[in-house]
């Protein structure tokens, strides 16, 4: 698949760099709130929209936006998708939303969106930032389904609110309680690595199913990361041009300094000569 294109955008998102199960972010939410596959579902699909929207409006206004406020305008610009997604909640779908909560004005500060309007939507354009903000919005939504689907599956004999499991089935209670959401959520990363393991064991290369990018280049030990050397070269190129500004200005500062002291050189009047009278003390004693 071509690197950026809408379909790579998708499986990175979905699959490669799944926001829950590769990169954990997002861990608030996803324990919190999936007790259930439709509470899981909603979740998602409302942080999906925030994300492809503020994505799509953050990649327009890139060269827009100054350097040192933008993470203050990214956050303005979320802010303003997650209060309409919360208004529209409120009046089509008023028991998600009451099921939701708080955890609907922290998709503010969900570091998933964050994250991807920093290392990704600042940097790239509307159309890819756009698909790279629907495909990590669907990987998140897939994962806070599965969780919920089994913590209510497990805890409830039920799926999507109808009832699975049969009559003789007794719920365990923890799986829709706080303990449960860790449960579930370590069984189903096992199982993840647990496939890239057979992977690996049969020959293909699952190197990058389990870790993905998350863009931390300062930490990052794969030495042929191609954004990796970007990123320093960049900050190589920036610190040699914050450099030659300074020895700039301290160069122009100096010249400054010797022009104001011939100025103040020139300024300076002769003293006219003091004709100094000296007494003799031994004469006046006298």
């Amino acid at each position: 698949m071509k690197e950026n294109s809408a379909l790579e955008r998708l499986y990175n998102g979905i699959l490669k760099e799944n926001p829950t199960f590769v990169l954990m972010l997002g861990m608030c939410p996803t324990l919190a709130v999936t007790t259930s596959a439709i509470n899981g579902l909603g979740m998602g699909l409302t942080t999906a929209a925030v994300l492809s929207l503020s994505n799509l409006l953050i990649s327009l206004l890139r060269k827009l936006i100054p350097d040192k406020v933008r993470i203050p305008a990214f956050i303005v610009i979320i802010a303003s998708f997650v209060t309409m997604a919360q208004l529209l909640l409120e009046a089509y779908l008023p028991t998600l939303n009451e099921a939701l909560g708080v955890y609907i004005p922290l998709i503010v500060v969900n570091c998933i969106i964050l994250g991807r309007a920093e290392s990704y939507a600042y940097s790239h354009g509307p159309v890819s930032s756009l698909f790279d903000g629907i495909g990590m919005g669907l990987g998140f939504s897939l994962a806070l389904t599965c969780i919920g689907a089994v913590r209510e599956l497990l805890g409830a004999g039920k799926l999507f609110g109808v009832g699975i499991m049969p009559k003789s089935y007794t719920p365990i209670g923890i799986f829709v309680l706080a303990p449960g959401a860790f449960f579930v959520l370590a069984a189903l990363t096992a199982l993840q690595n647990f496939v890239k393991i057979k992977g690996t064991q049969e020959g293909r290369d699952m190197s990058k199913i389990g870790s993905g990018c998350g863009h931390d280049c300062l930490n990052c030990k794969e030495s042929d990361c191609a954004n990796r050397e970007n990123v320093d070269e960049s900050k190589k190129s920036s610190f040699s041009s914050r450099k030659s500004k300074d020895e700039n200005k301290k160069s122009s500062f100096s010249s400054r300094k010797k022009n104001e002291e011939i100025k103040d050189t020139d300024h300076i009047e002769p003293m006219e000569d003091i004709e100094l009278e000296f007494i003799d003390l031994d004469e006046e004693g006298k």
